[in-house]
């Protein structure tokens, strides 16, 4: 009898545990993929001023967005922009026929004024990329003698661009804060359920990767 009631104990326990494992499960694997959804984002720390907004490349109009409200709070009057120099064949066609390019630049501070925005400034590139960003971005902010800089990109974006610009601004006087836009399609907390979220988490993540890989202490 009683070893008939402690077989029945051990069964009613592994019934038990399953049910907890199975409740539990869902919520683990949720847990685990908010954490790699905010292993892109980069901390917010607090902005109160600077000498100029900066909008990185490839923030569409969340990047636009996000500076004017920026602008609005008062953390600065001037906005800067990337020159977007027309680089592929279909670009340079339509030039020679006659058309104007399509400078995303250009709609960008089309957007800018249209907020509200009255200084909005050109950074020169040549090419596209986050790298190229940080090659560029010291020597401008040297030129221009900016001691102060915040810089607008998307939060999938925020981690990796900070620690390229933590590495590129190393030696120079100008200190960077990088700043999630708010109005970014990419949500840390259900990336997941959109064919978009994962592509761009999949990327993004291999692209982190890659950098703490290439620059495990910067």
């Amino acid at each position: 009898m009683r070893a008939r009631v402690q077989r029945w104990a051990w069964i009613l326990a592994v019934v038990v545990l399953s049910s907890l494992i199975a409740i539990g499960v869902p919520a683990i694997r949720t847990q685990i993929l908010r954490s790699a959804g905010w292993a892109l984002v980069l901390h917010q720390l607090p902005v109160k001023s600077a000498d100029i907004i900066v909008v990185a490349i490839d923030t569409d109009g969340a990047g636009t967005l996000e500076a004017a409200d920026l602008v609005h709070k008062g953390v600065s009057t001037r906005v800067a922009v990337f020159a977007d120099p027309p680089d592929r064949i279909v670009d340079r066609e339509f030039l020679r026929r006659g058309i104007p390019y399509q400078d995303v630049a250009e709609v960008s501070t089309r957007q800018l004024q249209s907020l509200g925005i009255d200084h909005v400034e050109r950074i020169p590139r040549s090419a596209a990329g986050s790298e190229e960003e940080g090659e560029v971005l010291p020597v401008w902010c040297d030129q221009h003698h900016y001691r102060s800089v915040v810089v607008v990109t998307t939060s999938d974006h925020s981690r990796r661009l900070g620690r390229i610009l933590r590495r590129a601004m190393k030696g120079h006087p100008t200190s960077v804060t990088v700043q999630s836009a708010h109005y970014s399609t990419f949500d840390p907390d259900r990336w997941w359920q959109t064919r978009g979220g994962i592509r761009t988490e999949i990327v993004e993540f291999e692209k982190l990767l890659l950098d703490i890989a290439c620059h495990p202490f910067s």
